[in-house]
């Protein structure tokens, strides 16, 4: 059976696991891609595994361009292609811009947004052969809102999206689609650090009135991965109970 193959960076945990367990649900290998928690990613290609899809990790630090190609490589290597590219893989290092270092400056904007540039410069390549490809950039309300103590996530993910709409205007002529998904509060290990008291202030902010789950933005990655989407590029699709409306 030649199954799809999707790549997913950041996929150990999260918004990247839920993402990585659709798209094995959906039938796909999965190429699980992790920055420093072998375990965590080890632990999601199992669950995939269990959906009886073929899952293997990669570590690559999506900001190194050495460490991207050997991504790309490696999977293609494996599986002969690359249907699929979900650039996940984010940090934050917020403070108010005042205060904040011009090298947590650079280090999330190299991260956030020159990661996704580069892995999309060379995955596109390799779609290009199969004249077809689905991308996924994720980006956040936080791009599209501004949020203060953020300069530097919100500038990355700002950027995120305008270079979404570009690579969406330069492929498309390929078969290739680049879509995005902006996440609001999500439901996560740094959401489950926080007090129940800023969590229900949180909630109360949000028109539907609760926090998301990481299964709600992996269901938005899904139909932009799918044929069904073919006709759709260019795209940001909020999945934030309303913030951005």
């Amino acid at each position: 059976m030649d199954r799809e193959v999707a790549l997913i960076t950041g996929g150990s945990r999260g918004i990247g696991r839920a993402v990585a367990l659709a798209m094995a649900g959906s039938g796909r290998n999965v190429v699980i891609n992790y920055g420093g928690n072998a375990g965590k990613a080890e632990e999601t290609a199992e669950l995939c595994r269990a959906k009886g899809v073929e899952a293997v990790v990669v570590r690559a630090d999506v900001s190194s361009a050495g460490d991207c190609e050997k991504l790309v490589k490696e999977t293609v290597d494996r599986f002969g292609k690359i249907d699929v590219l979900v650039n996940n893989a984010g940090i934050t290092k917020d403070n108010l811009m005042l205060r904040m270092d011009v090298a947590d400056f650079d280090e999330v904007i190299s991260v956030n947004l020159k990661g996704p540039f580069m892995l999309m410069k060379l995955v596109s390549k390799v779609m290009m052969k199969k004249r077809y490809g689905r991308i996924v950039n994720m980006a956040s309300v936080s791009g599209i809102l501004g949020n203060a103590g953020q300069a530097n996530y919100a500038a990355s993910k700002a950027g995120l999206i305008g270079m979404t709409k570009t690579a969406a205007r330069e492929l498309a002529s390929r078969n290739i689609t680049v879509n995005a998904v902006a996440p609001g509060f999500i439901a996560t290990d740094m959401t489950g650090a926080m007090s129940e008291r800023i969590l229900e202030e949180m909630s109360e902010s949000i028109p539907l009135k609760k926090i998301g789950d990481p299964a709600d933005v992996a269901a938005a990655v899904s139909f932009f991965a799918s044929k069904e989407a073919g006709y759709v590029t260019g795209q940001v699709l909020c999945v934030d109970g309303g913030m951005c409306m």
